[in-house]
């Protein structure tokens, strides 16, 4: 044990001694390093923030019947069960989905189009509750700025019909528990209940609808059948593969797989860049350091040859090159890092605002610079083999031979 600490000890104290030599190694690491830092934090950074725009906007996770269909509750169910499926609720014919509002504030009868949502829908993540049984409604900016409506008041809906003959209305009072935001939609739109978007349907069918007292047929229908829906998938990766397995069913649908596989086929052709600059630099690196390591050892022979004369085993006199290998890729790690950062706020507030860009360019996690760390050390370790390689073949007698 303590032939280790005398060796790390006397490492550590020759790479100290010879500090301009050990200064350039380390900069020579940090000149290959440092670049590659940056140029993956630009990739990171561009790459992460078109993706983000992708994934926030919820409106690239919508898949899109084309047409009407048929689908079952049963279908709704085993769709909404999938892990690549966020949400998923039945839509009904949009001539059933058109309701009158009308507030006291407003002069004007506003029809909207009524939307079902529940919990957990993308386009209402930034509200606290969601509507709840028949009188609670969600209206869209555009809506309530129309109605001069405000949170937690109420407006009057109305539905028409033409039933036996006779026109009939009937009214419903609906509470506005929330305002979406701008974002969501520029249409005049009330999100609500499920079970109020399957009413309306039922009362312009001319059915009855018991739990409001809605007159009308009360024969036994078939199981019902909705003739859309609305779908969003987890993530942008996870529409091509909800795409395929829809039209594979016959389901005709539209998405924005177009402009997802842009930003993929962006991250996968950056990322070879990177890997092959990368490797490069990092193979350059590592027979430029070995040499070095190598020719330091040669300089270097009658030391450690009084070393082995001494009684210090080829084990350990091999990680004399190694220590200091490692000493200089930390060092140069250290100072790659320093490099980036600087540059990466040069970027970031020069050059995003000179080309009207309000999102970060370039900026890396703090695994990144771990896993620079480990690839470095790896690095490094494998560039002392060589030096390590050429000690361990000194012998005892080549100190004598010097003297």
């Amino acid at each position: 044990m303590s032939q280790l600490n005398n060796i790390f000890r006397l490492s550590f104290r020759d790479y100290s001694h010879e500090w301009r030599m050990s200064g350039c190694f380390v900069f020579a690491l940090a000149s290959v390093l440092a670049p590659m830092m940056i140029l993956f934090g630009l990739k990171f950074g561009i790459v992460s923030s078109m993706i983000s725009g992708l994934v926030e906007n919820p409106v690239n996770r919508e898949i899109r019947p084309i047409g009407s269909g048929h689908y079952s509750e049963q279908w709704v169910e085993q769709f909404r069960a999938r892990p690549q499926v966020e949400f998923i609720i039945p839509k009904t014919r949009a001539l059933a989905a058109t309701i009158q509002l009308k507030s006291e504030t407003a002069k004007h009868i506003l029809s909207t189009e009524m939307m079902a949502t529940a919990m957990g829908d993308p386009l209402l993540t930034e509200l606290s509750s969601v509507p709840k049984g028949y009188f609670e409604v969600i209206l869209s900016r555009t809506a309530a700025r129309k109605l001069k409506i405000k949170r937690g008041e109420t407006i009057n809906a109305s539905l028409a019909r033409q039933f036996r003959g006779k026109r009939e209305r009937v009214h419903l009072t609906l509470t506005v528990i929330e305002i979406a935001e701008a974002a969501v939609s520029s249409r005049n739109i009330a999100f609500v209940n499920l079970d109020l978007l399957l009413a309306t349907e039922q009362f312009k069918d001319g059915r009855a609808v018991p739990e409001l007292d809605w007159l009308g047929d009360t024969e036994d229908f078939e199981a019902r059948q909705y003739p859309s829906f609305r779908l969003y998938a987890r993530s942008v990766y996870d529409v091509n593969s909800l795409v395929t397995d829809l039209q594979k069913q016959g389901v005709r649908v539209k998405a924005n797989t177009d402009e997802i596989y842009t930003v993929q086929s962006i991250d996968q052709n950056l990322s070879i860049i990177f890997w092959i600059i990368a490797c490069v630099g990092a193979i350059g690196f590592a027979f430029s350091l070995g040499a070095s390591l190598w020719a330091n050892v040669d300089r270097k022979k009658k030391d450690l040859s009084i070393l082995r004369l001494l009684g210090f085993k080829s084990s350990h006199v091999v990680l004399f090159p190694v220590v200091q290998s490692c000493l200089t890729g930390f060092l140069g790690w250290l100072c790659a890092v320093l490099i980036y950062l600087l540059f990466e706020q040069l970027i970031n507030h020069f050059l995003a605002p000179r080309l009207n860009l309000d999102q970060t360019l370039c900026f890396l996690l703090p695994e990144h610079f771990f896993w620079a760390l480990g690839l470095t050390m790896v690095t490094a370790i494998l560039a002392a083999i060589l030096g390590g390689f050429r000690a361990a073949k000194i012998e005892p007698s080549d100190g004598i031979r010097g003297i």
